[in-house]
C-alpha cells in the first residue's frame, strides 16, 4: 500500500458517529479521541454528527482545525417535505456546522422528476448560508450507472459542493463502480462549467486499502491535486483508527 497516499487519505476523513445511541457525552468523547489521532497540524478533515450534537462537537473541537459536519435534510431517507428539510439545514447551520451532508430525493430521481430533485437541492444550498453542501446520492438505491450519473448531474446543477456515494445506512454502501461514474460526471462538469466539485466515498469503507483505492481512482480520473480535503473525502468510523495505526508522521 502507498503509505504517502494513505497519509493524504487520513487528512480527508470525515470521522463519523451517526448512531441511534449517540449522546452528548459519547459525542464529546468521540471528538476528543479524534483530536488525539492527529499529530501537530495533521488531522482528519471533519467530524460528522447528527444536528442535535453540532454544538457539542463544535465546542469540543474548537481550535483543533477539525471541521464539524452535520447530516440534515431528513437523513438518511429524505422523506420529508422540502420546507422541513430546509429547516433542518438551517438548524444545523445555526448550531455551527461548517458542512452539511444532505440526501438527494431518490424517489424523484427514480420517477424522472429531475427538476423537483434539483429545486430541492437548490433550496437546501441556499439554507447553508455559504457552508459546504455535500449531497448524498445513495447509489445502492439507484438502478443503473445511467441513473447514478443523472443523480450526480442533478446534485451538481443544484449547487452541491461535493457529491457523496452513500449514507452508510443501507446494505450497499460505496462501490468503486459507482465512484467511477460519479467522478466522470465531476470531470465533465469541470470541463464544461469550470466548476470544481468534490467527491466523498462513504458507506462500508473499513480497510485502509479500500480507502486508498478510492483515492487512486480520484487521482486517475481527476488529478493528483484532487486528493486533498477541499475536494476529496472519505466517510469513516472504524476505518479512522485502523488507518492511523499504520501511519507514522
Amino acid at each position: 500500500m502507498d503509505l504517502y497516499l494513505a497519509k493524504q487519505v487520513f487528512t480527508c476523513i470525515d470521522n463519523t458517529t451517526l448512531n441511534a445511541t449517540d449522546t452528548a457525552a459519547s459525542v464529546e468523547a468521540f471528538c476528543r479521541h479524534t483530536k488525539e489521532l492527529g499529530v501537530e497540524n495533521v488531522h482528519v478533515a471533519a467530524v460528522c454528527v447528527y444536528p442535535r450534537f453540532v454544538g457539542v462537537a463544535k465546542h469540543e473541537l474548537e481550535g483543533s482545525g477539525i471541521g464539524v459536519a452535520s447530516v440534515a435534510g431528513a437523513f438518511p431517507h429524505g422523506q420529508l417535505p422540502t420546507e422541513l428539510k430546509v429547516e433542518e439545514v438551517k438548524y444545523a447551520v445555526a448550531q455551527g456546522a461548517d458542512e452539511v451532508d444532505v440526501v438527494i430525493n431518490r424517489g424523484a430521481i427514480l420517477s424522472g422528476d429531475y427538476d423537483a430533485a434539483c429545486a430541492e437541492i437548490k433550496a437546501m444550498k441556499q439554507a447553508c448560508m455559504g457552508r459546504t453542501l455535500k449531497v448524498i446520492l445513495e447509489t445502492g438505491e439507484l438502478l443503473s450507472p445511467t441513473l447514478i450519473a443523472k443523480a450526480a448531474e442533478v446534485a451538481i446543477d443544484g449547487g452541491a459542493d461535493f457529491i457523496k456515494t452513500s449514507t452508510g445506512k443501507i446494505g450497499t454502501g460505496a462501490t468503486i463502480e459507482a465512484a467511477e461514474v460519479m467522478l466522470n460526471v465531476v470531470k465533465n462538469k469541470v470541463k464544461f462549467n469550470k466548476k470544481t466539485v468534490g467527491f466523498k466515498a462513504a458507506g462500508g469503507i473499513r480497510k485502509p486499502e479500500e480507502a486508498v483505492e478510492y483515492a487512486q481512482l480520484a487521482k486517475k480520473i481527476m488529478s493528483d491535486e484532487y486528493v486533498k480535503n477541499q475536494t476529496f473525502r472519505i466517510g469513516a468510523s472504524s476505518l479512522t483508527d485502523s488507518l492511523r495505526s499504520i501511519l507514522t508522521f
